[in-house]
C-alpha cells in the first residue's frame, strides 16, 4: 500500500483493461483517484477543458497505444502542445500490449514519455508507477 493518493487517468478503449487497471490501483491505495477515458479524444478534451485547475488534473496517464481516432502517439502529441498550459506537472506513460521494438524506442526516446508499460500489467508495475 502507498501513503499519498495519487490521481491517474486511463486512457484506453478497452473497457477490461480499465476496469482491472482500476481495481489495482484502488487495491494498493484507498485515497487514489481513476479517471477513465475511452478514447484519446475524451483524455485531451478533459485535459484541455481543466489545464488551468491542477486539482482537476491527472498526476499519471496511462495511454493506450492502439485506439481508434485520436491513438496514444496523437494524445501525446496533443499533450507536448498543450503542457505548457496545463498547471499542473504530469506522467505521461504509454501502454500497450504490442512488443514492437519500434514503438518501444519511439517511446523510450521521448522525453515526455516517463515508460513504456506493455500489457499485461503486474501489481508489482503498478506498485512501482504510484512509488515515483
Amino acid at each position: 500500500m502507498t501513503d499519498k493518493a495519487v490521481s491517474i487517468a486511463i486512457v484506453d478503449d478497452d473497457d477490461t483493461f480499465q476496469f482491472i487497471t482500476s481495481k489495482a490501483l484502488r487495491s494498493l491505495s484507498n485515497g487514489n483517484k481513476i479517471m477513465q477515458f475511452s478514447s484519446g479524444v475524451e483524455a485531451v478534451r478533459y485535459l484541455t477543458e481543466h489545464a488551468d485547475n491542477p486539482d482537476q488534473l491527472p498526476d499519471v496517464l496511462l495511454v493506450d497505444i492502439n485506439m481508434p481516432v485520436l491513438d496514444g502517439w496523437m494524445v501525446l502529441d496533443e499533450f507536448k502542445s498543450l503542457k505548457a498550459q496545463l498547471k499542473k506537472k504530469i506522467a505521461f506513460y504509454m501502454v500497450s500490449s504490442s512488443i514492437d521494438e519500434l514503438d518501444v524506442s519511439r517511446s523510450k526516446d521521448d522525453s515526455a514519455v516517463v515508460d513504456y508499460i506493455i500489457k499485461p500489467i503486474s501489481i508489482e508495475k503498478y506498485k512501482e508507477l504510484l512509488a515515483s
